[in-house]
């Protein structure tokens, strides 16, 4: 790859820009706080989840089959505010991703794994839209990583030459499928360590 010719950059959202959101431990979290079956609680989220993420059923629909079969005493609404207060900003990252973008008028395209209501309260609440371009979310196209479509269809999108691309992912198995399709991979685990590969790349803030 030509280091002076990078056009755009693929991100992650949770786990790069912000906290995973709705992860194990903020569901832990969760079965601590308002008194259910973690147990349980696992084995619905992992039964139903992928449904959600790909855009098959709302988050309302998510949260009946995870907590709501039976009568509670706290509302669903109470429920999707502790969600929704599980996401929380890397600015270091943002500020990052931003500098490069106005310094190499940079594409910037998000590929994630997120359901439509929490996709779109992270959107709006970091305001993650005035710096991304283009969001190739699960709930939005009907994929989800690992299926290498996804990437395939962020690439179509953003009309992005995947010679002078680069994905940025804390998962290395979804950058390793990145990588086979040919975009450049960055296993993020830091912000430092991420600044240092993408100025390896030419994008030096």
């Amino acid at each position: 790859m030509d280091k002076n010719k990078i056009t755009t950059l693929f991100t992650d959202i949770g786990g790069v820009l912000l906290t995973n959101g709705w992860d194990r431990q903020a569901r832990a979290e969760a079965a601590i706080r308002f008194n259910l079956d973690s147990v349980e609680v696992e084995e619905r989220h992992h039964l139903t989840f992928d449904t959600y993420e790909v855009g098959k059923i709302t988050l309302d629909e998510y949260l009946d089959r995870l907590v709501f079969y039976e009568d509670r005493n706290f509302s669903p609404d109470d429920f999707k505010d502790f969600m929704f207060k599980k996401s929380l900003p890397y600015n270091d990252m943002i500020k990052l991703i931003c500098d490069l973008k106005k310094k190499y008028n940079l594409k910037v395209a998000v590929i994630s794994n997120e359901g439509r209501e929490l996709n779109q309260y992270r959107i709006n609440t970091f305001k993650l839209n005035e710096f991304i371009d283009f969001f190739i979310s699960s709930s939005f196209v009907h994929f989800r990583k690992p299926d290498a479509d996804i990437f395939k269809v962020a690439i179509d999108i953003s009309q992005s030459d995947i010679e002078t691309s680069i994905y940025i992912d804390d998962r290395m198995l979804f950058v390793q499928i990145a990588e086979g399709l040919g975009l450049t991979g960055i296993c993020h685990t830091d912000y430092e360590t991420t600044r240092q590969k993408l100025a390896e790349f030419g994008l030096e803030a």
